[in-house]
């Protein structure tokens, strides 16, 4: 893809292997036969540019892999949904990120990770001209990067605020997290920071997510959109806060909803209108996403998803 893209997807690509649903894990020296394991694409970067393209979003990936068979799997995979993989990197010091997704009927999901490459991607990486000639530059990942320097991180989103594209920052945090001054010099430069309240909880220290959503702001962020699973999604714009449902659907698996809602509301962002139909778009992929086993598989194409918010209503907060 030579032309320019309209989002550019950097951060978190990752080689998932996912088992079908089992009754319960295996104990200690036990076999439990599944009906099969699949190798799908994951991280959000990778998630969320497939999410897009099939928005019919003109989208580029910027990340790290190893110079390996998953590597390659990666790239192969997001170039089939017609997606510029120009901008990720190989690196010889890491195998390519993978994650062990263990799926169990009636229970959430287990994770298995190892960060590899992941933790070789730096702010400079970026090739900073092809970021000024997007409309918008989505970061997903921050804080399980350790390469992402916040310093230098926080001078690539000044860098796109300068050049008039709009950012989207999304985190990823682990339960021992423990904030260190690195969403700080970073926040007052992001357009939307679109964390989890589980997430914005480690962040922030607040159990409410209204005072999540404010303290964020705080720290200089312009919009705040807080999503809160089955309780819909809160927003703070700086001025107010907006709370929204969610679509109610039955879930198989709810690993990439995150992602899916942030390719739909930055789907939206990008054709006008408001934030509630931002987080109708958002919350319209997010719930697609967990009808199907794996991040991407489930998610409404562009014709699905209008179809889809034609017939149905987001349930009130």
């Amino acid at each position: 893809m030579s032309s320019a893209p309209e989002v550019i997807c950097a951060g978190i690509l990752v080689a998932d292997h996912f088992s079908s649903p089992m009754k319960a894990l295996p104990r200690a020296g036990e076999l439990v036969a599944v009906p099969e394991m699949a190798l799908r694409i994951g991280g959000c970067a990778a998630n969320v540019a497939v999410d897009l393209a099939k928005q019919e979003v003109a989208t580029s990936v910027m990340g790290k892999v190893g110079r390996d068979i998953w590597g390659r799997f990666l790239k192969e995979e997001l170039s089939g949904h017609g997606i510029d993989t120009s901008g990720v990197m190989e690196t010889d010091a890491f195998q390519t990120s993978q994650t062990l997704v263990l799926l169990c009927v009636g229970e959430d999901r287990r994770f298995v990770h190892s960060f590899g490459a992941n933790k070789d991607l730096r702010a400079e990486d970026f090739n900073r001209e092809r970021v000024a000639s997007a409309k918008a530059f989505y970061l997903g990942g921050y804080l399980a990067m350790p390469g992402l320097e916040p310093g230098a991180t926080a001078d690539l989103f000044r860098f796109c605020r300068e050049r008039g594209v709009t950012t989207f920052l999304d985190v990823v945090t682990s339960g021992d997290f423990e904030p260190s001054g690195e969403l700080e010099a970073v926040l007052p430069f992001v357009d939307f920071f679109l964390p989890n309240d589980d997430e914005a909880l480690l962040l922030t220290g607040r159990t409410d997510p209204a005072e999540q959503a404010q303290a964020l702001i705080d720290l200089g962020c312009r919009t705040v959109v807080l999503t809160l699973g089955s309780r819909g999604t809160l927003v703070h714009d700086g001025t107010g806060l907006h709370r929204f449902g969610a679509f109610h659907v039955k879930a198989v698996d709810s690993s990439g909803s995150g992602d899916a809602f942030a390719a739909g509301f930055i789907t939206a962002h990008l054709r006008g209108g408001t934030i509630e139909d931002w987080v109708r778009r958002g919350s319209a992929l997010g719930a697609s996403c967990v009808l199907k086993i794996g991040c991407t598989e489930g998610v409404f194409t562009r014709t699905q998803v209008e179809e889809f918010l034609a017939s149905n209503r987001l349930s009130a907060a």
